[in-house]
């Protein structure tokens, strides 16, 4: 599987740069970060089905997102405050993954218009240390994300949600 999704990541440094170039226009690219029919799609795969528990989008809104195995068990489950949401611009949040040793990260995403049928999710993570951020690194991080972005893409040609 080609890696659309470039990850930029500075030896040294605590943060993350993410880019990734989509065939969507910014306000379908939005809409995958917006609504939660649509994100849940983007986070179930073949072994497990995502349920979003609490959603709030709005400054000072939160989420919570639930990820099950066949069985229903939860297999994983994140959770975080959101401090910015403009409409097709730009979300602020933070994210952490209940359970882990990973701690809490700041995410700035932002969706930057390229033509009328393409956009740009920039994506900006910033973890508690150099360390920790190595360490999410070592999980198949590159991988899950670049899976992700491309059932952005796969969700709105097979239904042409407009």
């Amino acid at each position: 599987m080609e890696l659309k999704t470039k990850i930029n990541a500075e030896n040294g440094k605590q943060d993350l740069v993410i880019t990734r170039d989509f065939d969507l226009p910014v306000e379908l690219l939005f809409r995958a970060h917006a609504e939660p029919e649509i994100i849940e799609q983007v986070m179930t795969n073949p072994y497990t089905t995502a349920k979003l528990l609490k959603f709030e989008p709005k400054k000072h809104g939160s989420y919570q997102l639930a990820s099950s195995d066949a069985e229903g068990n939860v297999v994983f489950r994140a959770n975080g405050t959101i401090h910015e949401f403009s409409p097709n611009k730009k979300i602020i949040r933070t994210f952490e993954m209940e359970n882990t040793p990973f701690g809490v990260q700041l995410e700035v995403y932002e969706f930057v218009p390229l033509t009328d049928d393409t956009s740009r999710l920039n994506m900006h993570v910033i973890y508690e240390s150099a360390a920790q951020r190595d360490e999410v690194l070592k999980l198949p991080f590159a991988y899950g994300l670049n899976m992700a972005h491309n059932r952005i893409e796969e969700i709105f040609k097979q239904t042409k949600i407009n």
